[in-house]
């Protein structure tokens, strides 16, 4: 059973930007803290940035200042804007709450940043 749907990435060019977007099932999108994740080849999964249901934020260093995450608690919808990419963004970037479920965990969209 589908718990979460990624959808937004691609392949962009270095400096460009991408909106990568979540859906998801109401009870995944009530949990208090919802974010994204990636990971890259031969990287574990990593925390990119998380969003409280109030919206209040935190980013990962790496992304810091670039990155912007979002929520709408009614559509139970995740977003995540993405300016400023980097060859190292590069990754499957996924969502899922803070901290995850595994059995949460979708098929994630692939970002691509050629240099």
């Amino acid at each position: 059973q589908v718990q979460v749907m990624e959808s937004g990435g691609g392949l962009v060019q270095s400096g460009g930007s991408l909106r990568l977007s979540c859906a998801g099932s109401f009870d995944i999108f009530s949990a208090y803290y919802m974010g994204w994740f990636r990971q890259a080849p031969g990287n574990e999964r990593e925390l990119v940035a998380r969003v409280t249901r109030a919206g209040d934020t935190y980013y990962a260093d790496s992304v810091k200042g670039r990155f912007a995450i979002s929520r709408d608690n009614v559509q139970s919808m995740l977003y995540l804007q993405m300016n400023s990419l980097k060859p190292e963004d590069t990754a499957v970037y996924y969502c899922n709450q803070v901290p995850y479920v595994a059995e949460y965990w979708g098929q994630g969209t692939q970002v691509t940043v050629s240099p």
